[in-house]
């Protein structure tokens, strides 16, 4: 019986499918990536324009005031200079727009969609990757958590300066007339407003807590599967997909709950729930 050459064509086209499936997969990341230096650059250069605008108002106020002072022109001019700098200093060549590549990711992304619909793994496979996804789980919960504490701690910050500096500005402001006083007077007594307001509406501390609280948890959990400890003490070697079906359930519970603390926290406070106030961390 003389074998047909077409009884290895679904392999070939399994192969091919599999090739093209990990050459979009590849693109897509380095596209993301590329997409994520954009909106860095771009950001960079937003805050230095805004900076450069604020320096220049507040050097055309402080000229008026003090005609005569040699530092009213010096110290704007040195942080006009460093904004433009720091716009010059950041480099986007052969970096596309940020228009571009949101367009090219979103079809890297619908391509890679419709490759996965005819490539579908095994149970046990998609269990395995989902664990080791869990590591960018963990990490982007403890970026998100960093960034969160970060602004909480400067607003915490302004604060208490800005309360310090009002008190000992308004100490020195004996006149009605406009002086520096009164403009440093107002400016920092909007600043800490401002800083206030951010900070009860956000919830920074909050929001910095549960993220953290929720990374400890799954590191925990994978650490757990990984070692056999924990709930996953009595399931033996050959038992692996129990194990891997019990992490990934405890893990999606994990994240549904942080998901509604996340929610809660977006309502408005007549609205949400009460819960009980994080513990401060050590």
């Amino acid at each position: 019986m003389v074998r047909s050459s077409d009884d290895d064509a679904p392999s070939r086209l399994e192969g091919s499918t599999r090739r093209l499936l990990f050459d979009t997969r590849n693109e897509t990341r380095l596209t993301e990536a590329r997409l994520a230096r954009r909106l860095v650059i771009n950001r960079t250069r937003s805050i230095a324009l805004a900076i450069a605008v604020v320096d220049l108002l507040a050097g055309a106020v402080w000229v008026t005031l003090a005609p005569d002072s040699a530092t009213s022109v010096a110290i704007p001019g040195a942080v006009l200079f460093a904004c433009v700098a720091v716009s010059v200093i950041v480099n986007d060549r052969g970096l596309e727009g940020r228009a571009a590549l949101e367009m090219k990711t979103e079809e890297l992304r619908e391509s890679l969609r419709r490759l996965n619909a005819h490539e579908r793994p095994s149970l046990t496979e998609r269990r395995r990757l989902y664990r080791e996804d869990v590591a960018g789980i963990v990490e982007q919960y403890q970026a998100d958590s960093r960034k969160y504490r970060r602004v909480h701690n400067s607003l915490q910050s302004l604060i208490m300066i800005g309360s310090v500096g009002t008190t000992t500005i308004a100490a020195f402001d004996i006149g009605k007339q406009l002086t520096w006083q009164s403009v440093s007077l107002t400016a920092i007594s909007s600043a800490i407003a401002l800083a206030a307001a951010f900070a009860g509406y956000y919830k920074y501390r909050e929001r910095s807590y549960f993220l953290q609280r929720t990374a400890d948890d799954i590191e925990k959990e994978a650490t757990a599967v990984t070692l056999g400890i924990g709930p996953y003490g009595d399931l033996e070697h050959d038992q692996e997909q129990e194990a891997l079906k019990l992490f990934t359930q405890r893990v999606e519970d994990l994240r549904n709950e942080q998901r509604r603390r996340q929610q809660q926290l977006d309502q408005p406070a007549e609205q949400a729930p009460p819960t009980a106030p994080p513990q401060s961390a050590p």
